[in-house]
């Protein structure tokens, strides 16, 4: 634990970096579990995230020790519609975590897909590459193909490609292109720069169109590609590190050749009394 007097600069990394770093969850999370009483460094509990801890310290989060960091490493994730993206659903639906095979270390999604959305999800052990690719400034191009109900024209997107503001909420311009129609649907592909909640479906919505199926298919360099719903594949770390910019002691690391099918397990329901 830092011990530094005010004219020393502080040594070693915020707890915060740390637990982020070591896979336990994000940034902003660790700081919540910190506050929440949950972290002890050398057997003392802390509750303030202003803390810089080193190499030689021991950082335990409820009761058990937290490991090394590993180095940052990545997933390709088809995300199946019916799962949501959090790690904990109020309303006790299956997630994305409850599926990943058993052998996978503790990963963060990239971002996130609502629970009728499907394609491409980012997977990793690392909150600081969880953070930097979520940040608009990053500028990664998010791609998805896009079914709505309906005959759009061009001048029905236009609102899109220029940007619209929605219950207050701007919404950065859109790449917005018509592939084909399809009976009474339209297949379009959209590209955006950010991710907020349900974008391109609110965005339709205020056009007039409704989505009834949205397939992510890249985000920024990584791509879908043939991977099955319910695949997960790791990206070769030497790629993570190039795409990144990040300097790895081991690149060495690549990923399956095959990817792995994502088992749901049965969920276990709550004994509830009977009624009489």
């Amino acid at each position: 634990m830092n011990t530094s007097t005010p004219s020393e600069p502080p040594k070693g990394d915020r707890i915060a970096k740390v637990l982020a770093r070591a896979g336990v969850a994000s940034r902003r999370e660790a700081e919540r579990m910190i506050e929440a009483g949950r972290v002890s460094v050398n057997g003392a509990q802390i509750m303030s995230p202003a803390l810089n801890v080193t190499a030689s310290d021991q950082i335990t989060v409820d009761g058990k020790d937290v490991s090394a960091p590993e180095p940052p490493r990545m997933w390709l994730y088809h995300k199946p519609v019916g799962l949501v993206s959090t790690d904990r659903d109020e309303k006790d639906r299956q997630t994305i975590y409850d599926a990943l095979p058993e052998d996978m270390p503790r990963v963060m999604s990239v971002g996130r897909l609502d629970i009728n959305s499907e394609g491409l999800l980012l997977l990793t052990n690392d909150g600081g590459i969880k953070r930097k690719l979520e940040l608009p400034s990053t500028g990664w191009l998010r791609k998805s193909r896009v079914r709505v109900n309906g005959r759009p024209e061009d001048k029905t997107l236009e609102p899109l490609r220029r940007g619209l503001t929605i219950d207050g909420e701007r919404f950065q311009p859109m790449t917005v292109t018509i592939d084909r129609q399809q009976g009474a649907n339209a297949w379009l592909t959209v590209g955006l720069r950010e991710g907020r909640n349900r974008e391109i479906r609110r965005a339709m919505e205020a056009v007039g169109l409704a989505v009834n199926r949205l397939i992510r298919v890249s985000y920024g360099p990584f791509q879908l590609g043939e991977l099955k719903a319910g695949e997960v594949e790791e990206i070769r770390r030497k790629i993570v590190r190039d795409q990144l910019g990040l300097e790895l002691a081991d690149d060495s690391g690549t990923a399956a050749k095959k990817p792995r099918t994502l088992q749901r397990p049965q969920r276990k329901k709550p004994n509830r009394p009977q009624k009489r």
